[in-house]
């Protein structure tokens, strides 16, 4: 089931654009999002500097969504609206779907949950179009439940100084709704893959980026994210599965890079262990929090022998010493007093 609007028949050039519009096919998926679709395409609509498109992608027909979607055809601004539904196969594919639709150089990505501020993509087209980059990101606000707002400032994790594709491996997190990427860069990588639950996004982001290509995050608040209760983050553990995939999968792409590969991998595992007992925390769910902490040694270890056998063995050595020294820590003050290092 599909809606078109103003969209150029397939093999025929689209017309030229106005001066006001960018080159730019937003890219939407949309699952149970009839009470918030039409928040997100207003936003796109209200852009000082408009996209060509956008595609919004219906991820399952069992609610409103589509007709609510539908329904802004209207309200654009003079941006082409195309409405697709399909059987629900999660956020990956429906990007993909949405992507094979697009006919703009560059993609926006937003989710049907988020909105955007609306010099969005006038500022992130200055920082993608004539410099190099492949995509692009920023800093976003996060929307409480009481509320209250609070800046997310991803740009901070690449300032310093350090090789910006370890960085965003180690510890940069960035914000799906934030991006603007070249799309023949997007399609080279492969797109999303849709076999991953959640994380999609952060994979493809490495992926792209694994061959040296540039990119930036810069530091202006142009989103906003309206965290969900059953959003795809609120997965926590389904999360940390996914993310120790992409851990293990890209680890190849640090070895030509500055550093230890096996340190950034290390540092990747913990990080995503600290997310979930924060998110745990924050829940105040003792029990998966403390599965969380006992299950990290094994995921570390588990990690390091997929990549690296003789490192995996060393770990585990280590290991066996500490524990050997914890269980008899009353004979090691008597040994030390002998040997005089006590």
């Amino acid at each position: 089931m599909t809606h078109m609007d103003r969209t150029p028949p397939a093999g025929r050039r689209p017309s030229p654009m106005a001066p006001d519009t960018a080159d730019v096919s937003v890219v939407i998926p949309a699952y149970r999002a009839a009470a918030t679709i039409a928040r997100a395409l207003a936003a796109v609509a209200a852009q000082t500097l408009r996209p060509r498109e956008v595609v919004v992608v219906i991820d399952g027909l069992d609610d409103a969504t589509y007709q609510a979607a539908a329904a802004m055809t209207e309200n654009m601004n003079g941006v082409a609206l195309k409405v697709i539904g399909q059987p629900h196969q999660g956020a990956g594919a429906a990007r993909n779907r949405a992507i094979q639709e697009t006919s703009g150089r560059y993609l926006a990505f937003l989710d049907a949950d988020d909105e955007w501020l609306p010099e969005k993509l006038a500022r992130s087209m200055v920082h993608l179009e004539g410099t190099g980059n492949l995509l692009v990101a920023h800093d976003y606000y996060r929307r409480e439940a009481d509320g209250s707002e609070r800046r997310v400032d991803c740009a901070r994790r690449f300032r310093d100084g350090g090789d910006p594709f370890v960085s965003l491996y180690r510890r940069g997190y960035i914000g799906t709704c934030t991006v603007v990427a070249r799309r023949d860069a997007v399609l080279a990588a492969g797109g999303f893959d849709a076999g991953l639950p959640t994380a999609q996004d952060f994979d493809l982001w490495l992926k792209m980026l694994a061959g040296g290509g540039r990119f930036e995050v810069f530091a202006e608040a142009l989103s906003r994210y309206y965290p969900m209760p059953d959003g795809i983050t609120s997965h926590t553990w389904r999360r940390l599965r996914c993310c120790l995939t992409i851990a293990r999968r890209h680890f190849p792409d640090l070895r030509a890079r500055p550093g230890s590969a096996l340190a950034s991998l290390w540092f990747r595992v913990a990080a995503v262990h600290h997310e979930a007992v924060a998110a745990y925390r924050a829940r105040g769910n003792l029990g998966a929090l403390l599965g969380a902490v006992l299950v990290f040694p094994f995921n570390l270890a588990g990690a390091t022998a997929a990549v690296h056998a003789a490192a995996a063995m060393w770990l585990w050595v280590a290991a066996v010493m500490v524990a050997y020294l914890v269980q008899f820590r009353h004979f090691i003050g008597p040994i030390r007093r002998v040997l005089g290092i006590g």
